[in-house]
């Protein structure tokens, strides 16, 4: 397993680290179990963050008394500085230490800067003046917000979506991260689960220096995993077969579940929705032509354009178009018109 260092910070961890969001789906006495497994396997960076519902609680619950053998990242969507040390102390506490490895602005629209009249930056730096956090980092899902973030020099690592379906500007980012000294986190690595073979996944990240964090939520997707530990993965002409086809198919404006859309006025599970022809071919398909879920695939029809959607989606996806492109065509598989 090849070993990355996160761009100046000297946080050394092997290239396979773990996106905690998914554990919030799973109780405290399992969420524990995989966590301590993901580590009894090799892995040592964890990411979470406080708008995972209780996802930091089980960090804190699995490795207290453990806490130098670790890195921990969390992260925060705070809209003002007293908003941001409230966050941070909750953080604190939930995971049970006294300090965190990486804190990151969450899902920032903007590249906050000294002086530039909200005061946040500046209370990154006093809490990292404090001990409180050790590094500063930020997350972005928007590419010109992310280019603005590397060029200021301001932090010290960056998050963002990358995964084999990365466009050249997308790599263009992670070598400009590179040649600034700025760790690279990637996010998304599986495209929100629309990418299913996880020896090409590897190979691609193996190929850039990156960290990505896989969400995990099941014993058996953290074996996936882990199984890098105990064998190598290069690009081959196999996988690269594999990737080519998953670009010609996926390339384009697809959504990645990640819900910052929610909630829908009319109830829509856009998160789900909005990418179900992409899940029904690649995914077994007889749940998701279940009768539930053509009842809520249904309700776009009722989508009323009221734009709230739109005006959330982090990667700017006309949302209300694809849905309704979702839609038809998942009328056409129902009706045995389209191959699925």
């Amino acid at each position: 397993m090849r070993e990355i260092t996160l761009g100046n910070t000297g946080i050394k961890t092997p290239q396979n680290a773990f996106g905690a969001l998914p554990i919030q789906r799973v109780d405290k006495e399992q969420a524990v179990k995989i966590l301590r497994k993901a580590y009894d396997g090799g892995i040592i960076f964890y990411d979470t963050a406080r708008g995972y519902t209780d996802s930091e609680e089980k960090l804190g619950a699995a490795f207290e008394g453990m806490r130098d053998k670790i890195y921990i990242a969390t992260k925060a969507m705070p809209l003002n500085p007293e908003k941001l040390r409230t966050d941070l102390e909750t953080s604190l506490n939930n995971l049970k230490t006294d300090y965190i490895d990486l804190y990151q602005l969450h899902c920032a629209s903007q590249c906050y800067r000294p002086d530039d009249g909200t005061g946040m930056y500046e209370a990154l730096l006093e809490a990292k003046q404090q001990g409180k956090i050790r590094h500063i980092g930020i997350t972005a899902h928007k590419i010109g917000v992310a280019e603005e973030i590397v060029e200021s020099g301001l932090y010290e690592t960056l998050q963002f979506p990358f995964s084999y379906l990365a466009t050249d500007r997308d790599i263009a980012l992670v070598k400009k991260c590179e040649e600034n000294g700025m760790g690279f986190i990637a996010m998304k690595g599986l495209s929100g689960g629309l990418l299913t073979n996880a020896d090409a996944c590897m190979a691609f990240m193996s190929q850039y220096p990156v960290l990505p964090i896989w969400g995990i939520q099941r014993e058996s997707e953290l074996e996936e995993w882990l199984a890098f530990f105990q064998k190598d993965i290069s690009m081959t002409a196999e996988l690269k077969a594999v990737i080519e086809k998953d670009r010609a198919e996926l390339l384009g404006d697809f959504c990645r579940g990640c819900g910052y859309c929610a909630p829908c006025s009319v109830d829509i599970i856009i998160s789900q929705c909005a990418r179900m022809s992409q899940l029904i071919r690649r995914s077994p398909s007889q749940g998701l032509l279940s009768e539930q879920w053509q009842k809520e695939m249904m309700k776009i029809d009722e989508c009323i354009d009221c734009g709230l959607c739109k005006k959330r989606c982090p990667y700017e996806l006309d949302i209300p178009t694809l849905l309704r492109k979702n839609l038809e065509d998942y009328r056409n598989i129902l009706a045995g018109k389209a191959e699925c």
